[in-house]
């Protein structure tokens, strides 16, 4: 049980949370995607220096459940609500908002949209310059999913998603979050982009050769993404990783002292 050594900052906190000094912060429900494509590879977004979570670290896409994410309006083509709320031991609301979450963030932070005109279609092209202007506007919140998807005459396609993993931000951590892991296929015809935002870098990697940059201090890693990444790197291509069985089963690292150093353990 070796784990993540704590900086000082946050070895300091976790002490007081384990103490008792200090209470733990609530959670916000999230959603994060693993966008992949033949290799298979996947898409990688470096947060900038300046974000107050996650600084630096090589992420997936994804982020918060807005509450209007949980407006029943949504056009939706798949598996329903209640079904992933069963997946993700949720309630079927907040499994709305996820799944909404999941597909909004992830064109929001690479420019994928897991959509198309009807259950059996996806959009095959979301680069124009009309498109970009709806991105910036739900990023900022001026346009919610659910009217952006109908004035475009959108469905969402939660098929196109695959239930991964829940991890809950430690209890030592200031800003917490209970999110949910989906996979999806890059879909044919779309591409990713340097959106920027949150982000001051893209890249498509290998899992292993990510987490190979990881051992060698050329990215940092938070241990979701590294989980992810090391489970990912088991599998040969696409449809391997879609085939997999997934049970869903919540981690939430938890702090420990070892030796007089805390560290960040999973299990």
């Amino acid at each position: 049980m070796t784990g993540f050594p704590l900086p000082a900052e946050l070895a300091a906190r976790a002490r007081d949370v384990l103490a008792g000094r200090v209470e733990p912060a609530p959670t916000r429900d999230a959603a994060t995607v693993v966008i992949l494509r033949e290799g298979p590879e996947v898409y990688l977004l470096r947060r900038r220096s300046t974000m107050a979570f996650a600084a630096g670290a090589y992420v997936f896409p994804g982020g918060s459940v807005d509450a209007r994410d949980t407006d029943q309006a949504v056009a939706w083509a798949g598996p329903s609500p209640a079904e992933w709320g069963a997946v993700f031991n949720a309630s079927e609301q907040v499994a709305r908002g996820l799944v909404c979450a999941a597909v909004r963030e992830t064109f929001e932070e690479s420019g994928v949209l897991l959509a198309g005109p009807g259950p059996g279609s996806v959009v095959a092209d979301t680069t124009g310059d009309d498109w970009e202007s709806d991105r910036l506007a739900l990023i900022d919140r001026s346009l919610a999913f659910a009217d952006f998807l109908a004035r475009r005459g959108l469905v969402l396609r939660s098929d196109l998603l695959k239930p991964w993993a829940h991890w809950i931000t430690p209890e030592i951590e200031t800003r917490r979050f209970d999110t949910r892991f989906f996979a999806a296929v890059l879909p044919e015809g779309q591409r990713t982009r340097d959106v920027g935002g949150e982000a001051d870098q893209v890249a498509w990697k290998r899992p292993a050769e990510a987490i190979d940059l990881a051992h060698q201090g050329e990215i940092f890693l938070m241990p979701p993404t590294y989980h992810t990444l090391t489970e990912l790197s088991a599998y040969g291509s696409v449809a391997d990783v879609l085939a997999a069985h997934r049970e869903i089963v919540t981690i939430m690292p938890r702090a420990v002292e070892i030796e007089g150093e805390m560290r960040l353990v999973t299990t």
